[in-house]
């Protein structure tokens, strides 16, 4: 136990100094890109408004703490559609994948693709638009792998890649995950989370979308300029979350939820929550974030409420097979537009 507890702590502290090296403060709210990365394709934690720190598990951990990914029994399948900020058009699609390697590994694969839908193009000339529209690409691909000794800690760790483009420009960068996960009491009833996200260097567009053709002064020739672009930040995050399972007779469970997370690039965030499971087949989970130091102007609201709530159904396909084929739906609130939904199927076996 003694080397347990000396991972943990170690971990912890190595998580704690490297958000310290780059922390920041709502100062610097909007100066990071790649916002994407704190977007949530997932319904079951959505459901939670992604605060399951201390006991996601599976695929939905290489979102928010990749060491949950080593807390699956064997292989499993998620695909994800979500209906971000319904009104914008905007949507996000998922898929993951996580697989034992062993008694103690598990390696996972996660892929993430945002929808824009057709966006008119403007220009000075024609600022009611051309007649033309583009649609930007977002994708991020992360693989990551989770260790878990005798069930009491778990670790992990994923790499991750970020592509945003249009037709004529285009940025990338890498991004690191880390997350370690604790259990402890005589059912496994507490459980501790922590994980550092989106570490990276910095990302920065190139392209021709850059260049543009002027008029050399004094004369009638043209050449071409290309803008020198803005280096971004990733929005890099630490979450520390707490959670305890009461146990209510051979059926039942309701977990109790906390959890903190220390944006750099905006305001902190401390929310509570829990989760409801009949005979691990039924799940009714519902949250509440709130925003630390926010003040009620309108320009200064999250356009989250605050709210969010979810449910699962989880069933075998025979009652011969081990095979589980689950629905996972969740909702967001918002003002404005009308909240994100987001609906998942998982296959476990």
């Amino acid at each position: 136990m003694n080397k347990f507890i000396y991972i943990l702590f170690t971990v912890v502290l190595s998580l704690t100094m490297c958000h310290s090296a780059f922390a920041g403060n709502p100062d610097r709210q909007g100066e990071a890109g790649a916002y994407e990365l704190l977007m949530n394709p997932w319904a079951r934690s959505a459901g939670l408004h992604t605060m399951g720190t201390s006991f996601v598990s599976g695929v939905e951990a290489m979102r928010l703490n990749v060491a949950g990914l080593s807390r699956v029994k064997g292989t499993e399948v998620i695909v994800s559609h979500a209906r971000y900020l319904e009104g914008t058009d905007i949507k996000m699609n998922a898929f993951g994948l996580a697989q034992k390697v062993g008694k103690n590994g598990t390696f996972g694969l996660s892929l993430m693709a945002m929808d824009f839908g057709d966006i008119p193009i403007t220009t000075e000339n024609s600022p009611e638009g051309t007649g033309g529209t583009f649609s930007p690409n977002f994708f991020n691909l992360g693989l990551g792998y989770g260790h878990i000794f005798e069930n009491k800690i778990s670790v992990g760790i994923l790499f991750r890649a970020v592509s945003e483009s249009t037709a004529d420009l285009k940025a990338f960068g890498f991004a690191l995950d880390a997350g370690v996960q604790y259990v402890s009491g005589p059912q496994d009833n507490f459980k501790l989370g922590l994980s550092l996200r989106n570490v990276g260097s910095p990302m920065s567009f190139g392209g021709q979308g850059l260049s543009q053709q002027l008029s050399v002064p004094n004369s009638t020739y043209q050449l071409s300029y290309e803008q020198r672009p803005a280096a971004f930040e990733l929005p890099s995050a630490l979450n520390i979350g707490v959670s305890y399972d009461f146990i209510l007779g051979d059926k039942n469970r309701l977990t109790a939820v906390s959890n903190f997370t220390s944006n750099s690039f905006s305001r902190d965030q401390l929310g509570v929550g829990f989760e409801y499971a009949f005979n691990d087949k039924f799940m009714l989970r519902g949250g509440y974030k709130y925003d630390l130091g926010q003040n009620d102007a309108p320009d200064e609201k999250n356009v989250y409420t605050g709210l969010a709530g979810g449910l699962s159904v989880q069933v075998p396909v025979s009652k011969k097979s081990s095979t589980i084929i689950g629905i996972d739906y969740a909702f967001r609130a918002s003002n404005p537009w009308g909240g994100t939904h987001n609906l998942a199927i998982r296959l476990g076996f």
